[in-house]
């Protein structure tokens, strides 16, 4: 690396079907903020965030890909250089559709971007009254390669920091050694 030797750049692309927290879950993370309107994001917006890992400086880029079909022919230029991607879905209950759709975004990314670490984000755990059933969910993880499966709520926080440290460790650890 020219300039910085301990700089450490990252993009994570975080995809999902529309509606179920990727821009509220960067932003919680990002900022610390919760927004209660849902705005959608069109096409694609990214987040820059800078981090400290073992004295080394992290950069991330967090790109927001918009879940609407009509922006579907816009996700391979979207998808270029990610470095590892976080699938969200909703498991706010009658939400379900966005956990059927994770095997089509996971075969979307991979398609593109090879094989690349993943993880998968359960948002809005906040609406959940009952004790979730992740044994699917588990299952999916494993038959997949996700690194790892997060319940999240990035309107209480719960669940996001640990869900986001989880791809940031894993790709500084994959890439300090090389």
């Amino acid at each position: 690396m020219s300039g910085n030797e301990n700089a450490f750049v990252f993009k994570i692309t975080v995809i999902g079907d529309g509606a179920v927290g990727k821009t509220s879950l960067i932003k919680k993370y990002t900022q610390g903020s919760f927004q209660k309107d849902y705005i959608k994001t069109l096409g694609a917006q990214f987040s820059k965030y800078d981090e400290e890992i073992e004295g080394n400086n992290v950069k991330l880029f967090f790109w927001d890909i918009a879940g609407q079909a009509e922006f579907m022919f816009m996700r391979p230029t979207f998808y270029k250089g990610s470095k590892a991607a976080i699938v969200v879905f909703s498991i706010a209950p009658g939400e379900d559709e966005s956990f059927e759709h994770i095997i089509q975004w996971h075969d979307d990314i991979k398609s593109f971007c090879g094989d690349l670490p993943l993880v998968l984000f359960g948002n809005k755990a906040d609406l959940v009254k009952k004790k979730f059933d992740d044994k699917k969910i588990q299952d999916l993880v494993k038959e997949r390669g996700f690194l790892g499966f997060y319940q999240t709520s990035a309107k209480t926080g719960s669940g996001v920091y640990e869900a986001f440290q989880a791809i940031i460790k894993e790709l500084y650890n994959k890439y300090k050694e090389s």
